[in-house]
């Protein structure tokens, strides 16, 4: 048989497929279910390389095998393992300014880390260069260094992309520059240092600010205060920025102010095409002491093969990440962070999903991966380590759709869509919504980047098309500012804090809605006649269709 006959043969069975009943088994209490266990005070809030792992790798592995899933690891097993190294840092940092020695509290004024895998890793007496927004942007004509050679500086930069104004309305964002209010990647804090390795830097300090930053200077303590980890590589990383540090704003401004400088003047001059990188009359000192463990995390795989001798090669990747930030015995009090939204939700959610695939007759002609990752939470490293070692070639991987976080405060007219018009996955979500009476509506912060921020921009970045859905805001029976003040408060209350747990007034309705519809997207991409591409624009096309020739 043809490969043309093949398809359309596939796309025939898939017509008349999958009673309601698998799709239909995804319930509210059936998502509540799991997300129970996985963020119970048992699973002390699943750290990796902690025992909260082994239980939700195991949890993970047995609903997998009770659904009759295949492994997802072509060695036979329901794992594949993720190399890292864990390194605790104890730091100390100052500077040497025309007022004095001005120092640096830790998880108070600044954070910093070192990836080099280094025992110790210091700085001393660095010049201090103010770079802007440190971006170097061929495309939109940008360039924040002006060839400045900043190798052996401390660089401190702003958080996002520059913020330029449009010339025809000041009050908004040029559209043409940085895609205007939507963060691009050269606002996320990971280009930042990695554009300051390539530069040669001694340090890079970024300056944080809540609104341009997406979440408060406590999420960004929270998570590097504590033990962080990288995948692990032979001989470390020598080549990233030795130092790699976050600063409070307040404690910008008083570094800034004694060497004579604005704060403010300084972030609008950092707007403009025009701005030149400015050296402070400062100095930057800084010590890491790492204590490292290397450690096999898991990610967990599950596979459910296509009927198709010949498109089952072929597959559809859905992915949620189920590790969250663990236990923080220098607590008092409540030490477990939970992260029962985060994303005990989303995990939940992927299980169902499978449960839906597994139960749904007859099987899709493709076949299915769900993907378990870890250490989203330490960087997307469970994400990264599987897009750069696939256990099945990504140029036969079709789509990959994410769940990190889901609704749970109650059904809505509307799912939002991170990146909306990125890729056709989009136009088949929208129709499957259409049906239900429901639309598609684009991310209502992109200046935040939450396209940046999580699994599935892991296997875009290898051109692999994402779709990654968010919480509706158009909440039935509520206001119309309700979704806004529901995600406002878990931002501030709950974000990575160990209150993310599971809550009184949580209504999964939602959730579940949600849950089903993605399960129909990803029933429609496992048997359409062409793969899902990326749209023109997109900064990921070009590597997809390299990818496929």
């Amino acid at each position: 048989m043809t490969r043309a006959l093949l398809i359309l043969w596939a796309l025939l069975t898939a017509a008349c497929s999958g009673p309601e009943s698998s799709r239909d088994s995804i319930t509210t209490e059936s998502l509540m279910k799991h997300i129970r266990v996985l963020a119970s005070d048992d699973f002390e809030g699943r750290a990796p390389a902690s025992k909260g792992e082994e239980l939700t790798a195991a949890y993970l592995t047995e609903e997998f095998r009770a659904m009759g899933l295949q492994p997802g690891n072509p060695d036979g097993t329901y794992v594949q393992q993720v190399p890292l190294v864990g390194f605790t840092a104890r730091t100390e940092g100052s500077f040497q300014t025309a007022a004095g020695r001005l120092g640096l509290t830790p998880n108070e004024d600044f954070v910093a880390v070192s990836r080099r895998n280094m025992p110790l890793v210091e700085v001393k007496n660095s010049d201090v260069v103010f770079v802007g927004y440190g971006v170097t942007a061929p495309e939109y004509q940008w360039d924040d260094y002006k060839g400045m050679d900043v190798r052996g500086k401390t660089l401190l930069m702003l958080i996002n992309d520059p913020a330029v104004a449009d010339p025809a309305d000041p009050k908004r964002l040029d559209e043409k520059l940085f895609r205007g209010p939507a963060m691009t990647y050269y606002g996320r804090w990971t280009y930042k240092y990695e554009i300051a390795s390539e530069k040669g830097a001694a340090a890079a300090i970024i300056i944080h600010e809540t609104g341009p930053a997406g979440y408060p200077f406590s999420v960004v303590t929270g998570s590097w205060g504590t033990e962080n980890f990288d995948i692990r590589q032979p001989g470390g990383k020598t080549d990233r920025v030795p130092v790699e540090s976050w600063i409070s704003s307040e404690k910008a401004r008083e570094l800034l102010k004694s060497s004579g400088l604005d704060f403010d003047k300084l972030k609008a001059a950092a707007a403009r095409r025009d701005f030149r990188p400015v050296a402070l009359k400062a100095r930057a000192s800084f010590r890491v002491q790492n204590t490292f463990r290397e450690v096999e995390s898991k990610n967990v795989i599950a596979r459910l093969e296509g009927s198709d001798p010949v498109l089952r090669e072929e597959h559809l990747i859905y992915v949620a990440h189920w590790d969250h930030l663990g236990r923080d015995t220098s607590l008092e009090g409540d030490q477990i962070y939970n992260g029962a939204l985060d994303n005990a939700t989303g995990t939940a959610g992927l299980l169902e999903i499978a449960r839906a695939f597994a139960q749904a007759r007859p099987r899709p002609v493709r076949s299915i991966l769900f993907l378990a990752v870890t250490a989203e939470e330490k960087g997307l490293l469970g994400a990264k380590y599987y897009a750069e070692n696939p256990l099945y070639p990504l140029a036969r991987n079709l789509a990959c759709i994410n769940m990190d976080g889901l609704n749970v405060w109650g059904r809505t007219r509307d799912m939002v869509v991170v990146g909306l018009g990125q890729s056709t996955l989009d136009d088949i979500a929208a129709e499957i919504a259409k049906v239900k009476g429901r639309t598609l509506k684009p991310d209502a912060e992109p200046e935040k980047g939450f396209f940046y921020r999580s699994d599935h921009f892991e296997f875009a970045k290898q051109g692999v098309p994402s779709f990654y859905p968010g919480s509706g805001t158009d909440y039935i029976g509520q206001s119309a500012e309700y979704g806004r003040r529901k995600r406002e408060e878990y931002t501030e209350r709950d974000y990575h804090k160990v209150t993310d747990e599971i809550k009184a007034d949580w209504d999964l309705s939602g959730a579940a809605e949600d849950v089903r519809l993605l399960f129909e997207l990803g029933k429609r991409v496992a048997a359409a006649s062409a793969y899902p591409e990326w749209k023109a624009g997109s900064e990921f096309k070009e590597k997809r269709e390299a990818m496929l020739r």
